[in-house]
């Protein structure tokens, strides 16, 4: 029978456990039938209670583990009683034990507790530290006095923790109380431990006074059921004499951590971490005030003041405390203005991230992304920059700091509310989480049964699971966006209100000088212009104005994170005002994020790539397109040059539209380099940019040259009479360009049959020379200068030769640097056939049948080291000049083109004009170890890309890491450093050279 308030009615016992909840209802009913609770079982009053916990199992084996350690008769009967007449104690007692199987564990052990449920007045008293310390102290030195006191402080803790629990699940106590109320109870656990610790040692009590200061949630009164207590120690001596002062408040201090957390026969408590301290783990445990200022002053780093917000007194003398905290807290509220303040918060932040191991990323709640911690440091990170001049932003707290930053209109309301209701959810999730067993956890469980149970505790009962993990998932998300547009959005704000907030009336937008404040926070150099630019793009109340509002607090935070964040912004404010009347440019940055990030990422990356949009803004256009960055082929540059130039109405218009394709190219692959996507590895970067480089400028020469040949001929009124090729040499050759490489090349010509050599060569050299002087003419677009010093006689002789007087010259008058020279000439443009016969022409000179003999090797050598002494430009550093430096590129390249000019005649591997492919031939033709060839191509990539870097983010080319601090931090952005970074860029970059250089010396000058 199911005992029904007036009246009775036959039902099945398992069938009325299935439908309340009960998922194992066998077992339920089997534990139900015992004689503990046999003459409750049809109770339908408890029952309801026991389906209304999170999980009606569990909160009845708990009850029936509580019911049987109860050993004496009166007392079992009076709670059971007490239980089904008493709703207060009923909602208590089985909302504890259905969440919580260590509390009903400790239930077990100690069942007077259940007591404290109904004698402690729940519903009217949150108690405070002074209630825990009294109560905390009557179980250990009244009630359990003949307990060990270790022993003692951990059951009295678990009673005390039982009643947070009990306030909590009931719904008495909110999310700030109940965090509140834990962080109270740990200060009293302290201080009871703290007394302890001087009560078994009163000779150290005797000798210092030591104050015990909370830092992190402890310290903020936010504190979870399960966490480590972080708290820093400082101590004075007492009386006149410090002697042994430190070392005796050492002990009480060690002592009270290790009653807290170790573990007896009662458990423990939680681990007490003073890891926060000055200079961490390696520092004294304990210091002085005057110590602890002296650190905070010198050497402190701003992780460490972000810590100290949170710094409050908690145990041990509270005078030394106070003291303590009115001396650090001026160094808080002006730590924003430290050099890369914001950049030092938020590469924590991500430091944090890349830290959680990738299968738990998934499922971590405070730090994964979404998580709480996104929250903390959002809400930390704006305390701390306007906290410096409104001290009403001061609190440790981090909901109440929340909440004073909408009134203080540094958030806006709609923003802090959603933020606030996540922040709830995900702590209370939290707080399920680790109620469960009291162990530190901050992941999402993934079996059923305890997914289960946590979305009944919070409420969640058609479909628990299912409801928890959407749940779940939507705080997520909403943290997320709102900590990427938290310390931003406000900026905007502030624009759109400037002339509310000149008038006085602030409403919910950031002033002025506060934005200003924030950007100088945020890195940026000009904060005032920056806020012009902000004012200038989002002001007003167009359509454009309105997509701005939408685009720029996140692209804000992009730029942010880069080396130069001022001029992220200025282009960002050009290329808006070239294309801001455009429709389909701001539609494509609102509806496509990606290309909103790219672009963000590139006009911050330095002076290239920006510049050459600048030029024709409408190359935004390629960032909406999957393929968009993607180097175009050989084929389909020369058809669109070629088109190009046939529209042209002369050779100025034919050349200048032929620049105008290679000036989108180049911002195509730089921008796709700059966004990481030219390749898997560096290596695969290096040479997709050298091929992309080295396919337009062939292109761009193919396309001038037929130009300039079409005019010639128009002047002439009949074909050019001679036959023209262009032979690229050094990196063209090699297809191995960098951004800021000219043109090597060399002009050949041959006469045709019959015509006079004299007229034809005046008609090639005129050809050339017009091709020279339109791509280098002054314009719009980037020129592409040509160098033709590597010619015969160099700039003495004459620009253009017939390929008779090559081979002539080559036969008496080559020296072995030009036969090494020749290694990398390929042609790229004008006769292919010309272009061949040069190519059979040099073959015998570069790969000679009989290789080097020794005066060669010697000359080489020679030239090697003349190189070194006298092309180094005066001051520059040889252990880092990526050109003519140790281990830099002429090292890798004289080492690889003396192999070929060695063995190339014998090895066809290495009748290449790339390196690195040389250098694969030599390992394959056992002329080079495999270490050796990996040392010579790392060095090699290495160079090339500190070179490509230098380009990219100075506009013009370097041999040499940038001295300046913005551009030495853009070029190791690039080269995938971090903020701060610099030296262990130039130490890693010598390291890899050093290498390099070993093999050079072997190979080249026959070293060991």
């Amino acid at each position: 029978m199911e005992t029904v308030r007036g009246g009775a009615r036959r039902s099945n016992p398992v069938g009325r456990l299935v439908r309340r909840g009960f998922t194992d209802p066998e077992a339920a009913a089997r534990r139900l039938a015992e004689p503990a609770l046999a003459a409750h079982a049809a109770d339908s009053v408890l029952l309801d209670a026991l389906a209304a916990t999170a999980d009606p199992d569990q909160a009845l084996h708990g009850l029936a583990g509580l019911v049987e350690a109860c050993r004496d008769e009166d007392e079992r009967h009076k709670l059971l009683d007490t239980l089904t007449t008493a709703k207060p104690l009923r909602d208590r007692l089985l909302g504890v034990l259905g969440a919580s199987a260590a509390l009903g564990e400790h239930l077990a052990r100690h069942p007077h507790d259940w007591h404290e449920l109904v004698t402690f007045e729940l519903h009217d008293i949150h108690p405070g530290p002074e209630e825990f310390v009294r109560r905390l102290y009557r179980h250990i030195w009244e009630e359990y006095a003949e307990v060990p006191r270790a022993d003692a402080l951990r059951s009295g803790y678990r009673r005390l923790l039982l009643t947070v629990a009990a306030r909590d699940l009931s719904g008495t106590a909110d999310l700030g109380q109940t965090a509140a109320e834990l962080a109270d109870l740990a200060g009293a656990t302290l201080q009871a431990a703290l007394d302890i610790a001087a009560e078994e040692d009163p000779p150290a009590a005797r000798a210092c006074r030591l104050a015990v200061i909370a830092m992190g949630k402890c310290g903020g009164r936010e504190l979870n059921y399960i966490s480590d207590v972080d708290v820093v120690f400082v101590a004075e001596p007492r009386g006149d004499t410090d002697a042994d002062a430190l070392q005796a408040a050492t002990r009480l201090a060690s002592r009270m951590m290790r009653l807290c957390s170790d573990s007896t026969r009662e458990g423990s408590i939680w681990q007490v971490d003073a890891n926060l301290r000055p200079e961490g783990k390696n520092g004294p445990l304990v210091r002085t005030l005057a110590s602890h200022l002296a650190y905070y002053q010198r050497w402190a780093k701003t992780w460490e003041f972000q810590a100290l917000l949170k710094a409050r007194p908690v145990a041990g003398d509270a005078e030394l405390g106070r003291q303590y905290l009115e001396a650090v807290s001026p160094m808080v509220w002006q730590a924003s203005q430290r050099e890369n303040f914001v950049q030092d918060v938020q590469q924590m932040r991500r430091r944090v991230i890349e830290a959680i191991p990738a299968a738990e990323v998934d499922r971590e709640l405070k730090l994964g992304p979404g998580g709480l911690r996104d929250v903390e440091f959002s809400v930390q990170l704006l305390q701390l920059v306007h906290g410096r001049t409104d001290e009403n932003l001061r609190s440790a707290t981090t909901l109440t700091a929340l909440a004073d930053l909408s009134a203080g209109g540094y958030v806006g309301r709609a923003d802090a509310a959603a933020l606030d209701s996540a922040y709830r959810f995900l702590r209370t999730l939290e707080h399920r989480i680790q109620l469960f067993q009291l162990r530190r956890t901050h992941l999402v469980p993934t079996a059923e049964q305890d997914l289960r149970r946590l979305g009944r505790s919070l409420g969640l009962r058609a479909d628990p699971v299912a409801e928890l993990l959407a749940e779940w998932k939507r705080h997520g998300r909403e943290v997320r966006r709102l900590h990427e547009k938290l310390f931003y959005r406000p900026l905007l704000d502030a624009v759109a209100h400037l002339d509310l907030e000149e008038a006085g009336l602030t409403g919910n937008a950031l002033s002025a000088s506060a934005a200003r404040a924030r950007l100088a926070a945020l890195g940026y150099r000009e904060p005032a212009g920056a806020f012009r630019h902000l004012q200038a793009l989002a002001t007003g109340v167009s359509r454009r104005a309105a997509l701005q509002r939408t685009l720029l607090p996140v692209m804000l935070g992009w730029f942010a994170d880069s080396a130069d964040p001022d001029a992220g912004l200025l282009s960002f404010r050009k290329v808006s005002d070239s294309l801001g009347s455009t429709p389909w440019y701001l539609r494509l940055l609102r509806d496509e994020g990606a290309a909103a990030e790219s672009l963000a990422r590139i006009l911050s990356s330095g002076r290239l790539a920006p510049d050459l949009l600048l030029r024709a803004p409408e190359a935004v256009a390629l960032l909406g397109d999957t393929d968009g960055l993607d180097p175009r082929s050989p084929q389909v540059l020369d058809r669109e040059v070629a088109s190009a130039v046939g529209r042209a109405g002369d050779p100025a218009a034919a050349v200048a539209a032929a620049r105008s394709v290679r000036r989108r190219e180049l911002f195509r692959t730089a921008a796709a380099d700059v966004l990481g996507r030219l390749g898997d590895t560096p290596a695969d970067a290096v040479e997709a940019a050298g091929l992309a480089l080295t396919g337009l400028n062939r292109a761009t020469l193919s396309g001038a040259l037929a130009a300039c040949v079409a005019a010639a001929e128009a002047g002439l009124g009949e074909p050019l009479p001679t036959r023209l090729a262009v032979i690229a040499m050094g990196r063209f050759g090699g297809h191995e360009l960098g951004y800021g490489s000219d043109a090597d090349v060399m002009f050949v010509h041959d006469p045709l049959p019959g015509a006079d050599e004299t007229r034809a060569g005046n008609a090639a050299r005129q050809v050339f020379e017009e091709l020279r002087r339109l791509l280098q003419l002054p314009s719009t677009e980037p020129p592409l200068l040509i160098d033709a010093d590597l010619r015969p006689e160099g700039r003495q002789g004459p620009l253009v030769r017939t390929i008779g007087s090559y081979a002539a010259y080559y036969r008496r008058w080559s020296h072995t640097w030009e036969s090494q020279a020749l290694l990398r000439a390929m042609p790229v443009a004008g006769d292919t056939g010309l272009g061949e016969e040069f190519l059979a022409l040099i073959d015998p000179l570069r790969y000679p049948a009989a290789g080097l003999d020794e005066a060669e090797l010697r000359e080489i050598r020679r030239i090697k080291a003349r190189v070194e002494s006298e092309r180094m430009p005066r001051g520059a550093d040889p252990t880092t000049h990526t050109k003519l430096g140790r281990g830099g590129l002429a090292d890798v390249e004289w080492t690889v083109q003396m192999l070929q000019l060695q063995h190339g005649h014998a090895v066809a591997g290495l009748r290449t004009t790339r390196t690195l492919r040389a250098l694969g031939a030599a390992v394959e033709a056992e002329l080079l170890g495999r270490d050796e060839a990996d040392a010579l191509s790392a060095a090699w990539v290495q160079a090339t890309r500190v070179r490509n870097a230098v380009m990219l983010v100075r506009g013009r080319a370097g041999d040499s890491f940038p001295a300046e601090p913005r551009e030495i931090a853009g070029v190791g952005r690039y080269l995938g450093y971090g903020e701060g970074h610099a030296g262990e860029m130039v130490d890693d970059y010598r390291r890899v050279a050093r290498r390099a250089r070993e093999v050079m010396e072997r190979i080249v000058f026959g070293g060991p």
